[in-house]
């Protein structure tokens, strides 16, 4: 019992270290960014110059038509991928390359296979400068908090897909970033464990205080989670609308037969059919 009271009141302690170092941080200045991919006759523009300002702590989801550059957009915020033109600043440093202060979370989980769960969280830490115990001891409380501790010492392929995602967010978070980058991160998962993630998403999003930039395709997934909603153009990708999501915190599923709940959706699912039937006869000529 004891032990067991030291462990929570660790993972409260690190809970408020985090959303002390996080505040104030995170934030995304994406100033007239454009990405071309090739050269020439081969060249191809996955964004066209797009500026975007998301404050710190903020939730921003990103949506729009297949191939927008919604990825590519969010791959320069994570130094993956630099910009052709314009910049991307985080808390006005220039991003120039992948960082600690920018923790990734994909679709695919991602994890090392030959790691346990616990070592797979431990090895940002590692890579940090922490000692092998301190590492581990980071690893297991961000295992409290996506409710997995007892599955420390188990491998990856020992994992349903909604289990390997909270340990692929426990890893991203093991940095402690400032921004948490999620490229369709539920996309693969059926509908009750997306929904129980994305409630977990936001539980720990409050705790942190975390700035979040959330690339989807599901429309009832952004409003849900989202302080602001913006929505990309057909390729190239370009943002074409921006919402505020005006919906109380902290939001349960019931929120989904809300009256502004609706009406938002409905805005963006119009935006984006719209944009999508662009896409389809780009396509098509």
């Amino acid at each position: 019992m004891i032990a067991n009271i030291i462990s929570l009141t660790r993972d409260k302690d690190t809970e408020a270290d985090a959303r002390r170092a996080s505040e104030g941080k995170g934030h995304v200045v994406i100033d007239d960014v454009a990405v071309v991919f090739g050269s020439g006759s081969d060249a191809h523009t996955a964004v066209e110059r797009t500026t975007l300002d998301v404050k710190p702590g903020e939730f921003l989801c990103i949506l729009g038509p297949s191939g927008c550059g919604k990825s590519t957009l969010l791959n320069s915020v994570a130094g993956f991928v630099q910009p052709t033109a314009g910049s991307v600043k985080v808390d006005g440093k220039a991003v120039t390359q992948p960082g600690p202060d920018r923790g990734m979370v994909f679709q695919q989980y991602s994890l090392m296979p030959w790691k346990s769960v616990r070592d797979n969280i431990a090895f940002g830490p590692l890579l940090a400068g922490h000692s092998r115990s301190e590492a581990q001891s980071i690893a297991y409380t961000f295992l409290n908090m996506v409710g997995l501790s007892r599955f420390a010492k188990h491998y990856p392929s020992e994992l349903s897909g909604g289990m390997q995602q909270r340990v692929g967010i426990a890893r991203a978070l093991a940095n402690y970033p400032s921004v948490l980058l999620m490229d369709e991160p539920f996309g693969a998962l059926d509908a009750q464990t997306r929904l129980m993630m994305q409630e977990n998403l936001l539980r720990i999003w409050e705790d942190f205080g975390t700035t979040v930039m959330f690339v989807t395709h599901d429309v009832d997934e952004a409003v849900f989670l989202a302080d602001r909603v913006v929505v990309m153009s057909a390729a190239p990708g370009r943002i074409i609308d921006d919402f505020k999501v005006d919906i109380p915190r902290p939001r349960t599923p019931e929120i989904y037969t809300d009256e502004t709940f609706v009406a938002l959706k409905r805005r963006c699912m119009e935006r984006i059919r719209s944009e999508s039937l662009r896409a389809f006869d780009q396509q098509n000529h």
